[in-house]
């Protein structure tokens, strides 16, 4: 039985209560109750800052007569520390926000009316810090919530997981742990249940069509010849159902089976110098099942600010179009912590893989004890709840640790303490201290950037060679519907550095003019006069950009076998930005374009560069790009349209790549005519098959003296 609560909200020091959503964030509540506006809107975001340190209570009361049960208070994670009461008697005291825990209250509890308060205490801040980030790097609070350059600093907290006051017979039971040994050879699987609970609970197993295949009362048996899961693209994501039953209470879930491991990527050992000997680049392609894949997706950060309030939608709609968009993993990154449980549900019916990061990122995480302490704690509790999701394939001790921004190393015990966790409580899924390795990359995350020579990402990705790109980006100015509903009229008809689009990650941030881009939108399109025409012109350059980067990551298998862009997602509504995705999770331009470049079979040109005029050669190689287990034959048709009219360049006949292959084959080149009223052309590829990829390229005019149509291809 679960006692109904009606939670109110205090902030202290202030007499006035108001309503509050659970599971939700405080500071989300009040900022509704005291009407500061759509935070997503100007300077709105910035009205938080006046109650960043404050200290908040949830108040509850319900009624309770004693009839023999004992009864608890449960919850999945409060953010983020927190002092717990019923009828003023403190019962519990917590730090972190990433620890379920439940507590007896039965003796704290009278007949008749009882209260429920939580204290929620100010967010962690190391005392002598730098404003940013930094002051995070002594707690497991994730650190993308005091600023960062896609996400303001608005840091929440509260009852983000939810609570409840449940009575329990001496026969129910909690949290259902299942776990499984699956054989070297896939022929059978043990599987173990752990309940505690001193009752008979008969334990049952059922395939996807309802059947029962395997039942216990010892919380253990053997499953002949299982069913495998795999990701998107591999085979089927089959998921078997359990339930749980004693004399007064049943519980069910879903386990698929997997093996997950790191191999070194192929070719290299062969890299290894002579002397001085040393080790090879740290192994990063996924095997699963005994099959080598390539990854393919991106990089997820927070669905929103306020984390207690993703909605299981929200979460759906993510993981859902990943998996149209022909992805098979998403890198948890690890400045934005850990989801709710149902987010990697969906991971393991839609077949994404999870590479799950623990909660540190660009800082230096130093020997301090007490956050040795809670992060063990919290990371314990992490491992013990995800280990299982079959979704699950690698875990890694955060983001850019191993940097000299960072300045960690793998001896710092934080780093070994997680090494530690996940070998105790996970041992057969991988561990990495961090992303990036050595033969990893991160970057680029511009079209042109300066700390790459100025190169465009075409000609900078092609030669590049790396074990995975886990990191890059192209940024640009978001779609000009959303800026309307975020950047005030009176600032909308051009972007400018004012406070707002500086607020909304539009300018004056990171590099450059940051994401907007307008110096490399100025360098190939001139000047503009409105903020639709940089809209349309940073979209297409965004989309041509993640295409270039995306396939020239896949070309470069087996060598390289993962390539993840930043970022898929966004917590709000930008002006400017990398994801996939706008807030909440509507596909921008350059999801389709990704998309096209996914599939798992895919004509793909190696283009050089971006911007031509006429006269100028146009020159690529045509490949073949599988990623299925068996060998795939096509004929590939190369063209070029241009002004309306389409110019036939060769056709790739029998073009053949083998089982998570890429081949390359013909290469074409095409003097481009002289046209007028034309900036772009677009390069054609068509299978019979596998559809067709475009490539949408700059166009400019030179001096009027072509007049012919050149077309060399071999």
């Amino acid at each position: 039985m679960n006692y109904e609560l009606k939670f109110l909200g205090n902030r202290e020091g202030e007499k006035e209560f108001f309503p509050v959503t659970v599971p939700g964030d405080i500071q989300k509540d009040y900022a509704e109750f005291k009407n500061f506006g759509d935070h997503h809107f100007g300077l709105n975001a910035t009205k938080f800052d006046a109650i960043e340190d404050s200290t908040w209570y949830y108040i509850a009361k319900f009624d309770y007569k004693e009839n023999g049960e004992k009864v608890f208070f449960v919850t999945k994670g409060i953010d983020y520390e927190c002092e717990c009461y019923i009828n003023d008697k403190l019962f519990f005291t917590h730090e972190g926000m990433f620890e379920g825990f439940e507590c007896d209250i039965t003796e704290l509890l009278v007949n008749g009316e009882n209260t429920l308060k939580i204290k929620i205490l100010p967010p962690p801040k190391r005392a002598d810090a730098p404003f940013g980030r930094k002051q995070a790097d002594e707690s497991v609070k994730p650190p993308a919530s005091y600023g960062w350059d896609w996400h303001p600093r608005l840091i929440p907290s509260g009852l983000w997981q939810g609570v409840q006051i449940e009575s329990r017979k001496d026969t129910d039971f909690g949290k259902v742990n299942v776990s499984y040994d699956l054989s070297a050879d896939f022929s059978f699987v043990t599987v173990h249940f752990d309940v505690n609970s001193t009752a008979e609970i008969k334990y049952s197993l059922f395939d996807k069509e309802g059947t029962c295949v395997a039942e216990s009362i010892n919380g253990c048996f053997t499953l002949q010849n299982p069913n495998l899961w795999w990701c998107r693209g591999q085979g089927e994501q089959y998921l078997y159902t359990w339930t749980a039953e004693s004399a007064t209470c049943k519980k069910s879930g879903t386990v698929g089976f997997r093996r997950t491991e790191l191999l070194t990527n192929e070719g290299a050992w062969e890299e290894l110098p002579d002397f001085p000997k040393s080790r090879t680049r740290p192994p990063i392609t996924i095997c699963l099942n005994g099959r080598r894949i390539f990854a393919k997706g991106s990089n997820i950060v927070e669905p929103d600010i306020f984390t207690g309030n993703v909605t299981d939608k929200h979460y759906e709609d993510m993981v859902r179009l990943a998996a149209q968009a022909n992805m098979n993993i998403f890198r948890m990154w690890g400045g934005a912590g850990v989801q709710k449980d149902i987010f990697y549900d969906y991971c393991d019916k839609y077949g994404i893989m999870v590479w799950q990061e623990f909660t540190l990122a660009c800082n230096n995480y130093k020997n301090v004890p007490h956050y040795l302490e809670v992060l063990e704690t919290e990371a314990r509790a992490i491992v013990r709840n995800l280990r299982f999701h079959p979704c699950l394939v690698m875990w890694c001790g955060g983001n850019e640790l191993l940097n000299s921004w960072s300045g960690m190393t793998e001896q710092y015990h934080a780093l070994r303490l997680l090494d530690k966790i996940c070998y105790e409580e996970d041992r057969n899924t991988p561990f990495i201290f961090a992303s990036p390795l050595s033969g990893m990359s991160h970057g680029p995350y511009l079209f042109k950037m300066p700390d790459y020579n100025d190169q465009e990402v075409h000609a900078f990705i092609n030669k590049c060679h790396y074990t995975a790109y886990t990191e890059f980006g192209c940024g640009a100015i978001t779609e000009y519907d959303i800026l309307k509903e975020i950047i005030p009229e009176e600032e909308l008809d051009f972007p400018t550095p004012t406070e707002t689009w500086k607020l909304h990650h539009g300018m004056g941030a990171w590099i450059t003019e940051s994401w907007v881009s307008l110096d490399i939108l100025r360098h190939y399109f001139g000047e503009m006069k409105t903020t639709k025409q940089c809209c349309e012109y940073g979209a297409w350059l965004q989309r041509e950009g993640y295409k270039a980067i995306f396939e020239a990551a896949r070309r470069q298998k087996p060598y390289c076998s993962m390539a993840l862009n930043w970022c898929y997602n966004e917590p709000w509504k930008v002006a400017a930005g990398n994801s996939l995705l706008a807030y909440p999770a509507r596909p921008k331009p350059s999801y389709y374009a990704v998309k096209d470049s996914l599939r798992d079979v895919v004509a793909s040109a190696q283009i050089e560069k971006f911007s031509y005029k006429s006269g100028d050669a146009f020159t690529a190689s045509i490949w073949l790009i599988n990623d299925l287990v068996e060998e795939v034959t096509e004929d590939i048709e190369v063209s070029v349209e241009i002004g309306g009219k389409s110019y036939y360049l060769m056709t790739w006949e029998n073009a053949t790549a083998k089982a998570n292959e890429s081949k390359e084959g013909h290469s074409v080149k095409f003097v481009l005519p002289y046209v007028e009223n034309v900036e772009y052309f677009e390069v054609v590829l068509k299978t019979k098959n596998h559809g067709e990829n475009r490539y949408k390229l700059h166009y400019q005019i030179n001096v009027p003296v072509v007049t012919d149509v050149n077309a060399l291809n071999f």
